[in-house]
């Protein structure tokens, strides 16, 4: 039998590599930054050009490398991070896996420059699907600069299966944010295309936060600490009334690392139990010490995935911690319900004793006494009065006897104030047959029995048609605000703004700013309020947060979809007769009445047949 086992070429071996550690360009940039970190960088710049499919550069003022480290730094499993595998649990490096830069040599075009302090002149190496083109020396700044340029050029499935622009630099933006918050004491800065997305100076964790999430952060932060002989609790919660739709702001860091762990997520959400609205998620940013013995992150290439050793003690902590933060700075509820927050003792004046009130009484004032100048009394305050003269009090009641200013017939009154509804108006007949049902059901009768239809559903496929047609045929009529509205967001919901602009305008949204995390609306669709613009946003960039079609038509059908289950009626709203019929017409006025636009059924017929064998 021959022999069929044999060792793979090193461009194989890398190249099969680089499909766990590199999945897109988000996980170049992770790999980068943490090797910039690793080498003792105070300032590290990131630019980015088409989402990193372009270009991913990232220059650092660290140690650098010397030739020998340089050329050697491209080999897999070369690394200066452990030494033995008792190192594995001692680990205070980001990396040590010693398999990010040869994975990205395999599917990329390298160019690195690197100095150490000590040396005169710097290394540049250019290589190119694991070869090295050139080496050679070089004037450069101490520290590093690596560009990697058409990533996954020489494996276009690999390309292709990336996904778009916006969609691809928000993953670049989520790590770049992972990496950043982990270390406020390092200065940070992010460019795309040319335009500046990120500038952080060094700081706390506290104006870390601020400076990525916008300045309104602060306000919405709780501050959680806890020490204990496990782990070192330490970070900020949001506020429960600041919870979003989305987990976008949701981070676990153990030692300054970045992880996922849906168990402590838990945890987390266990301690606001109560307090959160439905399908709202909690913002935090907690910090986790623990001992490197009792942890195990050599569990996945990205190393997001942690093993604790006793998970069920750390739960415990993590959710009291919590529950102790909010219940400190007065955010959990109390069970004292007839308490008024407004005589509560102010933190400044808790410590001071009370003093007793001065008083001024003007013991010269008489109200009886009559006023003939300012200068008769020595009080500065004087009140003044004023006589109708006795002899023109009929004239008060001149006229009252003409007949013709006593016919009210003719006067004309100013007519009933206009109030908006949520449906058209129009005439009904008393005999009209549409009756609600548990304030979720509208019951309509028909020939040979009756139809029974969802209210929120058969609204959603109404909206869904009128919103369709507002963006690809006829631009929705605006409502324009008497004050503008002002929203706060985030650099990432700016950037998903940008590319659905154009759409959410033809529906009625005008936008006078929308940069610097503010946005300005100055005109909102007719069908919905001011109040629900801010909600009706949010849920539009949740269900937005993990794809953004490039096509024109999917992007139309996936903001149409979203905003109509936002601006529909909800169930448990109160309908009249009127109401009632305006969605039973619009309905069966639509093109697809059986079908809401998720494909869920909106209404079902009970013939007279199958009520009859009811009563058998």
């Amino acid at each position: 039998m021959t022999d069929i086992i044999q060792l793979l070429p090193d461009h194989v071996a890398n190249q099969i590599a680089a499909g766990e550690v590199v999945q897109r360009p988000a996980s170049v940039v992770k790999e980068l930054l943490e090797n910039a970190i690793d080498a003792g960088a105070t300032n590290i710049q990131l630019l980015i050009k088409d989402a990193g499919k372009t270009l991913i550069q990232v220059a650092d003022n660290g140690k650098g490398m010397s030739i020998t480290d340089a050329r050697l730094s491209f080999e897999r499993h070369a690394t200066s991070k452990i030494k033995l595998a008792e190192d594995l649990f001692q680990l205070q490096t980001k990396g040590f896996r010693g398999e990010a830069l040869a994975s990205i040599a395999a599917i990329a075009q390298v160019d690195l420059k690197t100095k150490p302090q000590e040396e005169e002149v710097g290394t540049h190496i250019q290589i190119k699907g694991s070869e090295v083109e050139s080496q050679e020396a070089c004037v450069t700044a101490t520290g590093t600069v690596i560009h990697v340029k058409n990533l996954f050029y020489n494996i276009p499935a690999r390309r292709n299966f990336l996904k778009s622009t916006a969609v691809e630099t928000r993953h670049i933006i989520d790590e770049f944010q992972r990496v950043a918050l982990a270390h406020s004491s390092i200065a940070f800065s992010m460019h795309h295309n040319g335009s500046e997305m990120f500038q952080l100076p060094v700081s706390n964790l506290r104006q870390r936060i601020v400076n990525i999430f916008g300045s309104k952060t602060n306000e919405k932060l709780v501050p959680v600490e806890e020490e204990t002989e496990l782990v070192n609790v330490t970070g900020f919660v949001g506020k429960p009334e600041f919870a979003k739709r989305s987990r976008g702001e949701q981070f676990f860091f153990v030692n300054n690392r970045y992880i996922k762990s849906p168990y402590l997520n838990h945890a987390v959400t266990a301690a606001f139990e109560g307090l959160l609205k439905d399908k709202s998620y909690p913002s935090y940013f907690l910090f986790l010490e623990v001992d490197p013995k009792s942890i195990d992150i050599n569990i996945h290439p990205t190393k997001t995935e942690i093993k604790f050793d006793d998970e069920h003690a750390l739960y415990a902590i993590l959710r009291s911690s919590i529950k102790h933060s909010l219940g400190q700075f007065s955010v959990a509820p109390v069970l004292d319900f007839n308490r008024d927050a407004n005589l509560d003792t102010p933190y400044d004046l808790e410590t001071k004793s009370a003093r007793t009130p001065q008083v001024e009484v003007d013991r010269d004032f008489n109200p009886f006494q009559e006023i003939k100048s300012k200068a008769t009394s020595g009080s500065g305050f004087q009140p003044k009065r004023q006589t109708v003269p006795q002899e023109n009090w009929e004239a008060l009641y001149h006229g009252l006897d003409s007949k013709d200013e006593n016919d009210f017939s003719k006067v004309e009154f100013e007519s009933d104030a206009i109030t908006g509804q949520l449906f058209e108006t129009s005439k009904v007949s008393a005999s009209s047959t549409t009756f609600q049902l548990q304030k979720k059901y509208i019951i309509s009768p028909f020939k040979n029995g009756m139809i029974l239809i969802d209210q929120h559903r058969a609204h959603c496929r109404i909206l869904y048609e009128e919103l369709l047609k507002s963006i690809t045929v006829k631009a929705a009529v605006s409502q324009q605000l008497l004050f503008p509205l002002s929203l706060q967001l985030n650099v990432q919901e700016i950037e998903m703004l940008h590319h659905l602009r154009e759409a959410l305008e033809q529906t009625g949204f005008i936008f006078s700013k929308m940069k610097d995390g503010d946005v300005e609306i100055t005109g909102i669709p007719t069908l919905i309020t001011e109040s629900e613009v801010s909600i009706l946003l949010d849920q539009l960039l949740s269900d937005f947060e993990n794809e953004i079609p490039d096509s024109g038509f999917l992007q139309t059908d996936l903001l149409a979809k979203s905003l109509a289950k936002s601006m529909a009626i909800k169930a448990g709203t109160q309908l009249d007769t009127v109401e009632q019929i305006a969605i039973v017409n619009g309905l069966f006025a639509c093109k697809e009445p059986q079908l809401t636009p998720t494909n869920k059924k909106i209404f079902i017929t009970l013939q007279a047949e199958d009520i009859e064998k009811k009563f058998m």
